[in-house]
């Protein structure tokens, strides 16, 4: 496998959906209601949700009216998230490094999905294939981590026991990457597996940008939309156009 296609096996797995099962829906929510209103999204809109995981975001976006297209690369999440489809909430297996066939009022890109790949390229070619799928005044919303506060608050090593299982996990970064190395054992067979997520910040984040042709209107420091302050705020949040 090459390192740069770890996503495409480790979120596939059922492990995966194990480790992170406990992620707070009430955050997600609190999100989802402050950027659309803050975006004043009409009801009905159109927004891609991309990646999106097992639906979370997907889900609750379309309670609050909204017509939802939620993509992921990973099949079993898609399978999964199928069982909430309705008139106005579906769901497809998607990579982002292809193009997108609709156009969208607003693409929402969430909790850290953006920055797996070593080459510059590939990521600007993402935003590219995103900006290329708003319709003219369409928005794209990136949630990402801070790398600076996690370069200062990093956990090297941690176990975390979740149905039964013991994941030990350490963290580390290195090459320009946040790396999270996970491994555990399910019935006596070892699992070992290697999240990387670029070492990206504002500034970088900005000529990624720029060479995609986005413009950025707004950045927010987290899901209450407070102002991003790059020692102590938890993620970035940019908003474009």
């Amino acid at each position: 496998m090459k390192e740069t296609d770890w996503f495409t096996s480790w979120f596939n797995t059922p492990y995966y959906h194990i480790l992170y099962k406990d992620r707070n829906d009430k955050d997600a929510q609190v999100f989802m209601r402050n950027i659309t209103s803050f975006l004043q999204l009409p009801k009905g809109s159109h927004i891609a949700d991309i990646p999106c995981g097992k639906g979370r975001h997907s889900v609750y976006l379309n309670s609050l009216g909204y017509n939802v297209t939620g993509g992921d690369l990973s099949e079993n999440s898609i399978a999964y998230a199928k069982q909430y489809e309705n008139e106005t909430l579906r769901f497809a297996v998607k990579d982002m490094r292809e193009p997108l066939k609709n156009k969208y009022d607003a693409i929402f890109n969430l909790f850290t999905s953006f920055g797996y790949i070593e080459d510059d390229a590939e990521d600007i070619l993402i935003l590219k294939n995103l900006k290329n799928g708003l319709k003219k005044d369409g928005v794209l919303v990136l949630d990402f981590l801070n790398v600076e506060k996690v370069r200062k608050t990093i956990v090297t090593n941690e176990v975390k026991i979740v149905d039964g299982i013991i994941f030990s996990i350490q963290r580390e970064i290195v090459n320009g990457f946040i790396k999270k190395h996970i491994s555990f054992e399910v019935d006596g067979e070892s699992h070992a597996y290697t999240e990387h997520v670029k070492y990206i910040d504002l500034e970088k984040m900005k000529i990624y940008f720029s060479e995609a042709g986005l413009q950025i209107d707004h950045v927010f420091g987290d899901y209450d939309l407070n102002p991003f302050d790059g020692t102590t705020s938890n993620r970035l949040i940019l908003v474009a156009s």
